[in-house]
């Protein structure tokens, strides 16, 4: 998908992924969202109204849903501040592949089986990654934001900087409601009008979206997540899905192993194992198509034969760590086993473990750093830095080894 798409789908989807981490990460302090007078967005709604008309969008459905918009400085805040990803691999899969949420993952398929596997039957593509993606998304639906479409489209598209980008959305939405698939009042998302269960922007909800219970309507809104979870296989179908095809594979590299890395370089799974290239069993992998082999973390981290739908994946998500986060919590949810190859020690020389090891011990100490997921964000760091003054030292925040063996580790 767009740029643009990858940063919306982030934008919720890192809140997401940070408010259910267990300490490392935490959730994102708070933007109120409350709309306020505007006068420049006024006049900008204004002469809107007539380039949507020119776009197929009625004078009654500009009316009735424009006259709900308001201007949201919030959001104007929250895509000012977007945060670079700079996580590792294994501090996503921490978080997105959590012992939580694959077990959460397969308590859903549990009670969406029946239609996991009806629209696994239409579009071909696994139940599994539908739920992963659901997972990733809103947390399995917890997550779906509560911010008036309408008024954040059109905020952004009045803010400039992606105009152009946040008017189509705007335009899209407003098409949504004038089809009847919901209302402009229960059209509601991320900051960035990612909606639904599985977070569709205005724009790829016309493109993908699907009437899959058949009640006359794409509703992602509700609480049954049926037409969202159909809507993604049918777009994850759109984008080049193979049936019974895996996303990826774990392998392992023979020794002195130079590649070619990246996913730019595919060969066929038979001269990959000449090179040397097996499964985690020690195997040589089957032939799932032409494959590319990457290393997310370099040579000393876990390696990756990727396939076809590895590609679809990113149809949905451009970053890499996203795709493999859902095609292994898919794997996961499905009985497979956690990623075997080791992760190399971060910054300090902490493995996720000695990093688990310490937020164990600051919160025995009473510095409460909200769970032990071995990732190091802004609990554990705030946790840290109180440790650290409480003993005569500089707050910096920072993990040492000399902490952790202070701490009993």
């Amino acid at each position: 998908m767009t740029p643009d798409r990858r940063t919306v789908t982030f934008g919720l989807l890192a809140t997401a992924l940070s408010a259910c981490a267990g300490g490392g990460v935490g959730p994102r302090p708070a933007v109120a969202m409350q709309a306020v007078p505007n006068a420049g967005y006024d006049a900008w709604l204004a002469a809107f109204r007539g380039r949507a008309r020119a776009r197929g969008v009625t004078q009654a459905t500009l009316d009735s849903a424009l006259a709900q918009a308001g201007y949201l400085p919030g959001v104007i805040e929250r895509d000012g501040n977007q945060a670079e990803f700079t996580r590792t691999l294994e501090d996503y899969l921490a978080i997105a592949a959590s012992d939580e949420r694959v077990s959460d993952g397969r308590a859903k398929l549990r009670q969406h089986r029946a239609t996991l596997e009806a629209i696994e039957a239409r579009y071909g593509v696994s139940k599994e990654i539908v739920t992963a993606v659901w997972g990733l998304e809103s947390n399995y639906g917890t997550r779906r934001g509560d911010i008036p479409v309408v008024s954040s489209a059109s905020t952004l598209a009045f803010d400039g900087r992606r105009g152009a980008f946040f008017e189509a959305q705007l335009i899209a939405a407003l098409k949504i409601v004038q089809n009847g698939d919901t209302t402009a009042d229960r059209m509601i998302g991320s900051w960035a009008g990612a909606m639904g269960h599985t977070q569709f922007i205005p724009t790829s909800y016309e493109a993908f979206a699907v009437d899959f219970d058949g009640d006359g309507r794409r509703d992602i809104w509700s609480d049954d997540p049926t037409d969202a979870l159909a809507s993604t296989a049918a777009y994850l179908d759109r984008s080049g899905w193979q049936t019974g095809r895996p996303w990826g594979v774990e392998v392992r590299l023979p020794g002195g192993f130079s590649g070619p890395f990246g996913r730019g370089s595919t060969r066929s799974t038979a001269q990959w194992a000449a090179a040397g290239v097996r499964n985690m069993a020690g195997g040589t992998v089957p032939d799932h198509g032409p494959a590319s082999i990457i290393i997310p973390q370099g040579a000393a981290g876990p390696a990756f034969m990727t396939f076809r739908n590895f590609t679809a994946i990113t149809r949905y998500n451009n970053a890499e760590s996203y795709v493999i986060g859902v095609g292994h919590l898919a794997d996961r949810i499905g009985g497979g086993p956690r990623i075997l190859g080791s992760f190399p020690p971060d910054a300090e020389g902490f493995s996720i473990e000695d990093r688990r090891a310490l937020q164990r011990g600051l919160t025995a100490a009473g510095f409460d750093t909200g769970g032990t997921d071995g990732v190091i964000g802004p609990n554990t760091r705030a946790a840290i830095a109180g440790y650290q003054r409480a003993n005569g030292l500089a707050p910096s925040g920072l993990h040492s080894r000399a902490m952790l063996t202070a701490l009993g580790g």
